[in-house]
């Protein structure tokens, strides 16, 4: 089902999951984490939580009859928080119950845990990040999470706990370079998104022989590049086109597009995600955003796609 090995994933460890279609496009991607032996929990994007499901079932009832596998939806089940930012530990250890040691190095990057909180309410920690910071995803029984969101709510004021919205997590899956919806279009492959590696050698799995089609191993393909306005008063529109800089602007001309944009207040301009032909080779180069619908054409400078914290520093602090 996933494209990646998920045999050697120890108990108590998640990992980074990516399927693809059976013509070798991308699905999606989510993480699994192995709560048992024979126990995993699996996310998903939320939009493709229901088409998920129904293709983990076509697969176990028709694809592989003879595996001995249950599949339950626990979405109603469980109130999952994620908690994340430089002081979301100390926040949490304020809430789970002192028995339980999350240091760094009891509890490091993608580990997950069965534990309790506010004195007995059994919980599940994942060590799970999507904004790039230090992150962790706290689930409870459904019929304890609106206490538990009240209570991290009261307990989180001095440490400048805040909401934030789907907004604010575009803004920094972007300038983390977390590819999403804009990027899982139903059109790209996985080394169009720079995911390659993450296809195995040593086994098979769905979508692994269309994937090899010639149009989509092309070297030239339009390939995952982060790009940053290069006037900081300037908008970045999803969508605009890629177009070298000192020719036309004509179909010709099309050198991939904006999947992604939004205004970095870390940055101080306008950054974006996009598919551009030649991809990360071509980092350093500026060339022009062209959106004709809405009158934009500025110059971009071509980026790696993390744009912060390139090594994942933060995540394993």
């Amino acid at each position: 089902f996933y494209c990646n090995i998920f045999s050697s994933l120890p108990v108590g460890k998640a990992r980074q999951g990516l399927r693809l279609r059976e013509d070798g496009f991308v699905m999606g991607d989510g993480t699994s984490s192995r709560l048992g032996p024979q126990h995993f929990v699996m996310t998903t994007t939320t939009a493709n939580a229901g088409r998920v499901m129904q293709h983990l079932e076509f697969c176990r009832q028709v694809l592989w009859p003879e595996l001995d596998v249950q599949l339950e939806s626990i979405t109603e089940q469980w109130a999952q928080y994620a908690i994340t930012g430089p002081r979301a530990r100390e926040l949490l250890r304020v809430v789970i119950d002192p028995q339980f040691d999350i240091s760094n190095e009891a509890f490091p990057y993608m580990a997950v845990r069965a534990l309790t909180v506010c004195a007995g309410v059994r919980a599940r920690l994942f060590r799970l990040s999507f904004s790039g910071e230090l992150g962790y995803e706290l689930a409870v029984p459904a019929r304890y999470g609106d206490a538990l969101i009240r209570r991290l709510a009261e307990l989180g004021k001095p440490f400048g706990l805040v909401p934030y919205g789907t907004e604010a997590l575009g803004t920094l899956r972007i300038e983390k370079g977390h590819p999403a919806g804009g990027e899982l279009n139903g059109q790209t492959t996985a080394r169009d998104l720079g995911l390659g590696k993450l296809m195995s050698t040593k086994k098979d799995f769905i979508g692994r022989e269309l994937a090899q089609r010639p149009a989509l191993i092309e070297p030239d393909r339009p390939s995952l590049v982060g790009v940053r306005a290069v006037s900081p008063s300037a908008t970045l529109f999803g969508g605009a086109h890629f177009v070298a800089r000192g020719r036309p602007a004509v179909a010709a001309n099309d050198e991939g597009h904006v999947t992604s944009a939004v205004f970095s207040p870390m940055l101080g301009c306008a950054i974006g995600l996009g598919l551009l032909r030649g991809g990360l080779a071509r980092v350093g180069e500026r060339i022009r955003a062209y959106d004709p619908v809405r009158n934009g054409d500025i110059e971009v400078e071509v980026c790696h796609p993390a744009f912060i914290d390139p090594d994942g520093e933060r995540l394993r602090v």
